[in-house]
């Protein structure tokens, strides 16, 4: 068995930070997932209504890019729409108190929010949206693969920037806490645009009552880029060993789209 997901694990050229986050929350969610290749019985609402926000944000930086007309409130709202309508509705994981009509008004509020807010009028040349980086940043690891939602070069400085849905505006701490992945597609920015300062940039917004956006800037450290690459070499040695097991969550289990799967392990999955 083990000699089997060694096999499936090195057939995997490049590594995202997602896949190592899924291992550290679950290694057998891991498995059924990137070795399998197993679909989620189920998605959770928030992350299509999180992708459908960045869908929409990242058609007005894509026409600000190219210096086109930007996109009106009504014309992001539809791209909104659009990931919806991409979605089987059947298997989408609502909230207690939420409604599709309901999150569809609330998009057209953070829509607003957005328009009306310091981001929409940036400062600095765009040089990428949902810009695909992937390079070799650690010994004995894949190649890293990621998307990077925002690109902003000034004259000195290149800020990588993420955009995040969330229930409540993030403390520092929380911005910090989540910073892994930006420091690691700093890692890889800075290769293009040498010379240049780095930051890190939280776009974070809220799904309130009345919407806000709430923009968070951190510096570029090397001693958290240094542990970070330090942990997901740990991680990975862990992924080739192909042991993978469940890692019962009364936060995560609830609206994981594996039960069905995980239900039977370790029968094999199906």
């Amino acid at each position: 068995m083990i000699s089997d997901a060694n096999s499936e694990t090195r057939r995997r050229d490049y590594i995202s930070y997602s896949a190592i986050s899924t291992f550290r929350s679950c290694p057998l969610k891991y498995k059924f997932r990137y070795i399998d290749g197993l679909d989620a019985d189920t998605v959770s609402s928030s992350l299509i209504f999180g992708t459908a926000i960045h869908a929409a944000i990242e058609e007005y930086f894509r026409a600000k890019m190219a210096d086109d007309t930007l996109p009106t409130q009504p014309e992001m709202l539809e791209v909104y729409h659009q990931i919806w309508q991409g979605a089987d509705i059947d298997n989408v994981q609502l909230g207690k108190t939420e409604s599709l009509e309901g999150l569809a008004l609330l998009a057209g509020k953070i829509i607003t929010a957005f328009l009306a807010s310091d981001l929409a009028s940036i400062d600095g040349q765009i040089l990428g949206v949902e810009e695909e980086l992937r390079g070799k940043l650690i010994d004995g690891v894949p190649d890293l693969l990621g998307r990077v939602d925002l690109l902003l070069e000034t004259s000195d400085t290149v800020s990588v920037v993420d955009f995040k849905t969330a229930r409540a505006a993030w403390t520092p701490d929380q911005a910090s806490d989540n910073s892994e992945q930006l420091m690691l597609y700093c890692d890889l920015v800075r290769r293009l645009v040498p010379g240049k300062s780095l930051r890190l940039k939280y776009v974070v917004f809220t799904k309130t009552k009345d919407p806000a956006v709430q923009l968070i800037d951190l510096p570029f450290q090397e001693e958290q880029l240094d542990r970070t690459k330090t942990a997901i070499k740990a991680i990975w040695a862990a992924i080739e060993t192909g042991n993978f097991y469940p890692v019962p969550s009364i936060m995560n289990c609830p609206g994981c789209g594996y039960r069905r799967q995980c239900a039977v392990w370790p029968k094999p999955a199906v």
